[in-house]
């Protein structure tokens, strides 16, 4: 069985503080990528593709503030600034720039774990009362339902989450990686063994409602709607 962990980015310039946070977080169980390259920060996060940000201010090439900028004009990762510099006005830039947390030097190592979880489960946790639609179906995750015209069938928490992922990303290749890596996210275990058989379920299911060839595989990246 795979289990993927929570990547954390830590875009830290003072490598004792760098050590510090990579020996906390990963004896916690998470994954953690360093930033060493202060000039091509947002190259190094867009190809690790982490869960969460940790962000200090005062930085060599750009600052943390600048850096939150660029990030939020793409993604809405979690962002938690920890820092030395603690004025209000800090704190008030950070909120305004589209920080998510902001944890003063030095830090209290259980808040900070504990800011973190709370931030990645409310990141990555399955809304439930919305309604995807994509192609004359919809998916009600409220009812753990798929349907087509007049017709409805049931779904598995495992199959609601990959139809999730999928209808999240539709029209783009999903990977077979990045799904169970976002069933891992959401505390559902599934191999790559597993992941074939809940799409060939899926995959019934749909043709018993009126949508065949739904999910259509691409051989050797994943799997697209």
């Amino acid at each position: 069985m795979i289990f993927m962990k929570h990547k954390i980015l830590i875009i830290e310039d003072d490598f004792t503080i760098q050590t510090q946070l990579k020996t906390l977080l990963t004896a916690n169980g998470y994954e953690v990528h360093i930033v060493t390259n202060f000039s091509d920060i947002i190259h190094l996060l867009k190809e690790s593709t982490p869960h969460l940000v940790l962000l200090d201010i005062k930085l060599p090439v750009n600052s943390g503030f600048e850096i939150c900028s660029q990030i939020r004009t793409f993604s809405d990762i979690p962002i938690i600034f920890v820092t030395s510099s603690n004025t209000d006005m800090d704190e008030l830039n950070s909120i305004m720039l589209g920080g998510d947390a902001f944890i003063t030097k030095p830090y209290n190592t259980a808040i900070l774990l504990a800011k973190i979880a709370s931030l990645l489960k409310r990141a990555y946790a399955l809304p439930q009362t919305e309604v995807l639609t994509w192609n004359g179906a919809a998916l009600h995750l409220e009812s753990s339902q798929i349907a087509h015209n007049d017709h409805k069938t049931d779904l598995t928490k495992n199959e609601v989450k990959i139809l999730y992922y999928l209808f999240r990303n539709a029209g783009k290749i999903c990977s077979r990686n990045d799904i169970v890596d976002f069933l891992w996210d959401n505390q559902l275990y599934v191999d790559d063994n597993a992941l074939s058989v809940n799409i060939a379920r899926i995959r019934e299911k749909l043709t018993g409602i009126g949508l065949t060839n739904f999910i259509k595989t691409k051989h050797r990246q994943g799997y697209i709607i």
